[in-house]
């Protein structure tokens, strides 16, 4: 099937044979759906804790900190921030010329409201002659909304999110990749050191790398640390073939192979190589201004208390198992440890031996750690917080979307659109074991978690396959723990008008 052609075009990706042989496996046989036990609560899996509590967790990160551990900022930041500006595209194709829908209207009546407005008056001013208030006025909004998305404007409808003027402040408008700069001195600085980590794309890296070059020092001056800012772009090694309905490779025009990015569960490559004791991961587009960070900042603080409290606690269990010396009373510490804290539940338990029993302990002990914050259902799109079947019977939190869960199930599909909690991408991970080596990270991925989805490439139908999530499958097989954090933390920017939201101005 594969061409001596083929063979040359995967040695160049880093890809071999026998994973595209799995990976055109799994377009006939599909990925299974998740069983679950239930949608994860206040109740049941989901930690709340209480003012004392948040105290003690902001302690213990500090004492953390303090003890000169290495703490990195990592931001998926490569993806297009085209989705952004879906509506204003459709604007500029439409066969009218005034603004006419809910979005369009909303978006020229405050359009003074953007951070970007200066940067775009000056860009119709260069290519129009005229600036935004003349445009309008005369009737001529099209040539506002193309000198935003188009090249010779600000062409921000094929620029990453990253580098988009998000917010206004009295010095000058700021980026997301800034606010995310700012962050990092805030809660994720030890040693006067701020260690940021972006994963960009190929095409944006230089750009990124400008914008970094330009503000870096005014952000280590104001907060009187150092910055260590590096990127990584997904690897080629983690792209995935496509298929023809059939099953069959898809082919482009040219005869050769088409690879499709494996979506961000292909970034725990990028994670496994970041040299780093514990690691916070944050959406680019999730930021506010200045005014509304201490929220962000005190919860950041609290879950990565969360993190380093519960490890400390299994290291020690781990240790005590290395000596051989416990006693029975011990191991039922231990036991509650795993089913209460670490939320892990195996229902056959009582029946293993002692041996047996160790091991299982010293295997959910010894592993990668992550609290993730979520936040009460407002009926954003995305994934939630689910008790879930493993692999090896045990029962566990894991985030879910919503591809991962049997439609056709009632009782599933009551508890993904009943349940009381969401995934807003807010983690802290502790990724090395308690003799200080780092996890092999992709040994805990959960293969059977991708997904497929169906895409077009110049007119034809094809099959996509996504990874396992970078939060989803490809942390499967982690330690999780989900603790409660306010709404005022979340604030995603999935269309340009969402800047707007009172809590971006």
């Amino acid at each position: 099937m594969l061409s001596q052609q083929d063979l040359k075009q995967l040695a160049q990706k880093g890809i071999s044979e026998a994973q595209i042989e799995y990976q055109l496996g799994q377009f006939k046989t599909g990925f299974p759906f998740l069983k679950l036990e239930a949608a994860a609560s206040i109740e049941r899996g989901i930690v709340a804790p209480n003012e004392a509590d948040r105290k003690k967790y902001v302690e213990a990160w500090q004492q953390y900190k303090a003890a000169g551990k290495r703490v990195v900022k990592f931001v998926p930041a490569s993806g297009a921030a085209s989705r952004m500006f879906k509506d204003m595209f459709a604007f500029v194709d439409a066969d009218y010329d005034v603004p006419t829908t809910d979005f369009e209207k909303k978006y020229f009546d405050n359009i003074e409201k953007f951070a970007f407005y200066d940067e775009l008056d000056a860009a119709c001013k260069k290519n129009e002659g005229k600036g935004i208030k003349a445009l309008i006025s005369e009737g001529n909004y099209k040539a506002v909304a193309a000198n935003m998305l188009k090249a010779e404007g600000l062409n921000y409808g094929q620029l990453p999110k990253g580098l988009l003027l998000f917010h206004n402040y009295p010095e000058g408008p700021r980026t997301p990749m800034e606010e995310h700069l700012v962050e990092g001195a805030l809660y994720a600085a030890s040693n006067g050191e701020a260690h940021v980590h972006f994963t960009v794309s190929h095409e944006h890296m230089d750009l990124f790398k400008a914008k970094v070059a330009q503000k870096a020092d005014v952000y280590a001056k104001k907060y009187g640390i150092k910055y260590d800012i590096t990127f990584s772009e997904q690897k080629p090694s983690t792209d995935t073939i496509a298929a023809n309905p059939d099953g069959t490779p898809f082919r482009n025009s040219d005869g050769t192979l088409l690879f499709r990015p494996g979506g961000h569960g292909a970034l725990i490559e990028n994670l496994n190589e970041i040299e780093a004791d514990v690691i916070f991961v944050k959406n680019i587009d999730n930021v506010v201004p200045d005014r509304l960070k201490p929220e962000t900042v005190e919860w950041k603080q609290i879950i990565a208390g969360v993190l380093v409290t519960l490890q400390e606690k299994a290291f020690e269990y781990l240790r005590l198992l290395d000596t051989g010396k416990y006693s029975h009373e011990q191991i039922e510490e231990i036991i509650r440890f795993v089913q209460q804290d670490l939320c892990c539940r195996k229902s056959d338990i009582k029946e293993l031996e002692d041996a047996e029993l160790v091991i299982y302990l010293r295997n959910k002990l010894n592993r990668p750690m992550r609290v993730c914050g979520v936040v009460k259902n407002v009926g954003e799109p995305g994934g939630g917080p689910f008790l879930t079947y493993n692999q090896d019977g045990t029962v566990s939190l894991q985030i879910l979307e919503s591809s991962q869960i049997d439609k056709s199930n009632k009782e599933y599909m009551e508890m993904f659109t009943k349940g009381t909690h969401f995934n807003p991408v807010d983690l802290v991970c502790a990724v090395k074991d308690y003799k200080g080596n780092a996890f092999d990270l992709p040994k805990y991925v959960d293969p059977t978690t991708g997904f497929i989805s169906q895409k077009s490439k110049s007119g034809k139908e094809l099959l996509a396959l996504e990874l396992p999530g970078l939060w989803n499958g490809a942390m499967s097989d982690w330690s999780t723990i989900f603790v409660e954090v306010p709404l005022g933390t979340f604030n995603p920017v999935k269309t340009v008008n969402d800047l707007l939201r009172e809590q971006h101005q």
